[in-house]
C-alpha cells in the first residue's frame, strides 16, 4: 500500500516520513522504522506496530486504540492526547515520552520503561503496569483507578506538583511520603 508516496509494509523505512492524519487502521507495520516521523492525528486502530521504531515521532492526538506496540521503541515520542485504549505496549520503551492527557484505559504496559515520561492527566484506569519502570515519571493528575502496579518501580515518581516552600521547609514532603508508603503497601499485597 502506498500513502503520501511512502510504501507501507512490514519493516518499511519511514524515518522522517510525513504521515499526518493518514488512516493506517489494521496496517501491518511490524518492525517498521518511523523514527522522527510526523504521525500527528493518524489512525493506527488495531495496527501491528510490534517492535517498530517510533523514537521522537510526533503522535499527538493519534489513535492507537487496540494497536500492538509490544517491544516498540517510543523513546522521546510525543503522544500527547493520543488514544491508546486497550493497546499492547508490553515491554515498550517510552523513556522520556510526552504522554500528557493520553488514554491508556485497559492498556498493557507490563514491563514497559516509562522513566522520566510525562503522564500528567493521563487515564491509566485498569492499565496493566506490572513490573513497569516509572522512575522519575510525572503522574500529576493521572487516573490510576484499578491499575495493576505490582512490581512497578515508582522511585522518584512525581504524583503532584511540588509547591515552593516559603520558609525553606516543604510542608508537602510528609504528605507525599505518606502517599508513596500507601502505594508501596498496595504493590506489596
Amino acid at each position: 500500500m502506498k500513502v503520501n508516496g511512502y510504501e507501507i509494509k512490514p519493516h518499511a523505512d519511514l524515518k522522517y516520513a510525513d504521515l499526518r492524519y493518514v488512516n493506517l487502521a489494521g496496517a501491518n507495520l511490524y518492525g517498521a522504522n518511523l523514527e522522527d516521523a510526523n504521525l500527528k492525528g493518524s489512525n493506527f486502530y488495531a495496527a501491528d506496530l510490534k517492535g517498530a521504531v517510533l523514537r521522537g515521532a510526533d503522535l499527538r492526538y493519534a489513535s492507537l486504540r487496540g494497536a500492538n506496540l509490544a517491544g516498540a521503541d517510543l523513546k522521546g515520542a510525543n503522544l500527547e492526547g493520543a488514544n491508546l485504549r486497550g493497546a499492547d505496549l508490553w515491554s515498550a520503551n517510552l523513556k522520556g515520552a510526552d504522554l500528557e492527557g493520553s488514554n491508556f484505559k485497559g492498556a498493557i504496559l507490563w514491563g514497559a520503561d516509562l522513566q522520566g515520561a510525562v503522564l500528567e492527566g493521563a487515564d491509566l484506569a485498569g492499565a496493566d503496569l506490572r513490573d513497569a519502570v516509572l522512575q522519575g515519571a510525572v503522574l500529576e493528575g493521572a487516573v490510576l483507578e484499578d491499575a495493576d502496579l505490582k512490581g512497578a518501580n515508582l522511585e522518584g515518581t512525581v504524583l503532584e506538583k511540588k509547591e515552593e516552600p516559603q520558609d525553606g521547609k516543604d510542608p508537602k514532603i510528609k504528605e507525599l511520603e505518606e502517599e508513596v508508603k500507601k502505594l508501596k503497601a498496595l504493590l506489596d499485597t
